[in-house]
């Protein structure tokens, strides 16, 4: 995981040297600190998809090109095989197979998620990002933060909401959840 991390930051700042675009321009579309920004860019901390989402989206760059490095190609269908989809794993956040990465020009990125269970009862820290999102599970307990609401959904359960925002994930009942995430 800590490879994937770093090359992620080596795009992130081979995107704003392409672009010109300064650090701090970055950490702030972001929300986080320059210091915060120049680590992710080091590969010394963790981006967030939600992060790499906003930056894709306000420099009209394909977000995985950002992840994964590869420019998708196709225009008209992209089949995604069962469990071959490219992936980012968070290590103790969340891990990401990306269904749609070979398809250019995508309205939406759609995610098949999988949020393990921390320990102690400890929860994700929240995140946001532009436009909204759908999630449906598949398997297990699916807690949902979304500001001060806290939202239990099972399987076959969905949501739709505003992802401005600040929202985050919890595994329930000490098994991991998987669920569809589609970021619009």
């Amino acid at each position: 995981m800590e490879e994937v991390i770093k090359q992620i930051g080596e795009r992130l700042k081979g995107l704003r040297d392409v672009l010109n675009i300064p650090a701090q321009e970055v950490a702030d579309l972001c929300g986080i600190s320059l210091e915060h920004y120049q680590k992710i860019e080091a590969g010394e901390a963790d981006p967030s998809v939600y992060r790499l989402s906003k930056i894709s989206k306000r420099y009209g760059i394909d977000l995985d090109v950002l992840l994964f490095g590869e420019e998708p190609r196709m225009g008209s269908y992209y089949l995604t095989r069962c469990g071959q989809g490219p992936e980012i794993d968070r290590g103790n956040d969340y891990k990401y197979q990306s269904l749609a990465g070979g398809f250019r020009g995508r309205k939406v990125d759609p995610f098949l998620t999988q949020v393990d269970p921390l320990p102690n009862g400890k929860r994700h820290s929240m995140g946001t990002h532009d436009g909204q999102e759908f999630d449906v599970v598949l398997e297990g307990e699916l807690e949902i933060v979304i500001e001060e609401k806290v939202l239990v959904l099972h399987k076959g359960d969905s949501i739709y909401f505003d992802s401005k925002r600040e929202h985050c994930f919890q595994a329930l009942g000490g098994k991991p959840a998987k669920f569809i995430c589609i970021i619009i």
